[in-house]
């Protein structure tokens, strides 16, 4: 690993344009990224900002399950043979995502291990945090005029952190309105929640809009489809809220069957409810062959240790990643009823 958690703006900037000196200078860099408002807008920075330093990239946003470190995605990167990886808002692991290709993470979750010999730009520990895409923003800064990217960084910074004391945020808010800043993360985070979870429409606004009222107004015809994923994802919603919960001990588990990627919403909606438990949505639906689950809480305990306290022993890298106030993951039939067990619930087995 050749750096972490650079401590401001100007240094983050710096190690971005270090690590693109070693990329190939004659193959074009793949920028790999999430696919929610955080992670869509620091994609639609990064690739605005390098086409305008003369360096064109090609794009690949990650969907349901799929992680930058999985064989499978190895595979498909070693045939593309990028000149380099931009890799955001996706975590910090263990290894090398493509051995041999120089890279670089930009992220702010939680580092769960020690990713090979990349290059880590990372927000987590700064007080206040700076989301990817802010962290995206100052590395666009580094190699190209990006001013005009800042709404896109206050979309990632209200996506996951829905407020916080940041001067870029409140500059974006000045000059973009509140309102108009929540409303368009509100559609670019509705496809990747549906059935389809295509985010497809939404990265193409973020890169041809100029504001988030250019978002919203209508003309485009990507956003029609993401006011359709919204109504898909609120039906879907409305359903699951009328479960309640399940209560042992110091954890309660809200389970529902849902193809759409409503289990974080759930859980966040039961968090404030209640204040004294760990809240786990669990959604058997969401991924044929995976139990996928959410959890929240604010009791102040630290979710990425209770996670690993209850640890199943098959769990892979989709497990316990995220923050420690917001995490989740997802497990295979018998890893899930192992870990259903290991916190009370032994009864919530599913077939195997």
């Amino acid at each position: 690993m050749l750096s972490h958690a650079p401590q401001s703006p100007t240094q983050v900037g710096a190690a971005f344009q270090a690590a693109l000196d070693r990329f190939d200078p004659h193959r074009r860099p793949l920028i790999l990224g999430h696919f929610d408002a955080d992670g869509l807008s620091a994609v639609a920075i990064l690739a605005q900002a390098l086409q305008r330093a003369g360096r064109p990239a090609d794009i690949r946003v990650l969907g349901k399950g799929e992680n930058p470190w999985s064989p499978d995605l190895r595979q498909e990167l070693d045939a593309r043979q990028p000149g380099g990886l931009v890799v955001t808002d996706l975590g910090v692991r263990d290894g090398d995502i493509l051995p041999g290709v120089a890279t670089v993470l930009v992220d702010h979750h939680v580092p769960t291990g020690q990713p090979g010999d990349a290059t880590v730009i990372s927000g987590n520990g700064w007080v206040p945090e700076p989301t990817s895409s802010l962290l995206a923003y100052w590395c666009a800064q580094a190699v190209a005029p990006a001013d005009d990217l800042l709404w896109l960084a206050a979309l990632g910074l209200i996506g996951d952190m829905a407020e916080g004391n940041l001067p870029e945020l409140a500059e974006a808010q000045s000059r973009y309105g509140k309102t108009a800043l929540r409303d368009a993360v509100s559609l670019v985070n509705a496809p990747r929640r549906t059935a389809a979870a295509d985010a497809g429409p939404a990265l193409a606004l973020l890169m041809k809009c100029t504001s988030p009222k250019d978002l919203l107004k209508g003309g485009h015809p990507e956003t029609e489809q993401l006011r359709a994923a919204k109504a898909e994802v609120a039906a879907a919603l409305d359903g699951a809220k009328r479960i309640g919960p399940k209560v042992r001990g110091d954890v309660a588990m809200i389970r529902f069957a849902s193809a759409c990627q409503i289990h974080p919403l759930i859980a966040q909606s039961w968090r404030g409810r209640l204040k004294d438990k760990i809240v786990l949505a669990v959604n058997t639906g969401y991924r044929p062959g995976w139990i996928h689950f959410a959890a929240r809480t604010a009791t102040g305990v630290n979710l990425i240790d209770f996670l690993a306290r209850h640890r199943p022993p098959g769990a892979g890298t989709e497990y316990g990643s995220g923050h420690v106030q917001a995490t989740g993951g997802a497990l295979r039939p018998a890893d899930w009823n192992e870990f259903a067990a290991r916190i009370g619930f032994p009864e919530e087995k599913v077939p195997e």
